[in-house]
């Protein structure tokens, strides 16, 4: 586990802990599952994040923020549709023979500008299911996942979790007793417990 610093308890700590709001019953994802197999199981569960657990130890957390930034920093589509070949580049239709003597044909200025784009928008969707058109089934939970685990014991108040967050923008920290997980808090818990006026 990458090494960062848990949340501090000031001198005087409100009751209500981090023990008595956080979820127990935790998803914990391996690192070599895929990611369209994590995105089912986080919407399966209706949640948007999860630690990541490799030999009984958190290795990192993965939230659907990483997983849709992972997806679109990385290209998937091949340049290529099923199928093609040169034979295939060589066959021309009587609408294409035509704008090869005539003049450019209609989509050349949206060919040129995204030459990378791959192949016809209607073969994508025909091959969806093969591994090399889908980023998710391609890719591992490893990564993607954010290395950095924010982490807060059981026995932090609520307030001094709820700053933690705040300080370092997450939505959820691990809760970590004695090195391995005890369970998972986030600021969804926080604001229950505010608004049943538990703190």
């Amino acid at each position: 586990m990458k090494a960062t610093k848990a949340a501090r308890e000031p001198k005087t700590s409100t009751v209500l802990t981090v023990r008595e709001i956080m979820s127990s019953d935790v998803l914990a994802l391996d690192p070599e599952l895929t990611l369209r197999d994590a995105v089912e199981l986080l919407a399966a569960r209706h949640i948007t994040g999860a630690p990541v657990v490799s030999a009984g130890r958190v290795v990192g957390v993965i939230s659907a923020s990483d997983i849709l930034s992972f997806e679109a920093e990385t290209p998937g589509v091949p340049t290529e549709g099923p199928g093609e070949s040169e034979a295939d580049e060589t066959e021309q239709s009587e609408e294409e023979a035509e704008w090869a003597k005539e003049t450019e044909p209609p989509g050349t200025y949206f060919s040129e500008m995204w030459s990378d784009a791959g192949a016809d928008v209607a073969e994508r969707f025909d091959e969806i299911k093969g591994p090399e058109w889908d980023v998710l089934q391609e890719h591992a939970v490893s990564e993607a996942m954010s290395r950095g685990v924010r982490w807060v014991a059981p026995g932090t108040s609520v307030a001094v979790a709820a700053a933690y967050m705040l300080k370092h923008r997450i939505h959820r920290a691990v809760v970590l007793d004695g090195g391995k997980l005890a369970g998972i808090v986030t600021a969804t818990d926080v604001m229950r417990a505010v608004a049943e006026h538990r703190i």
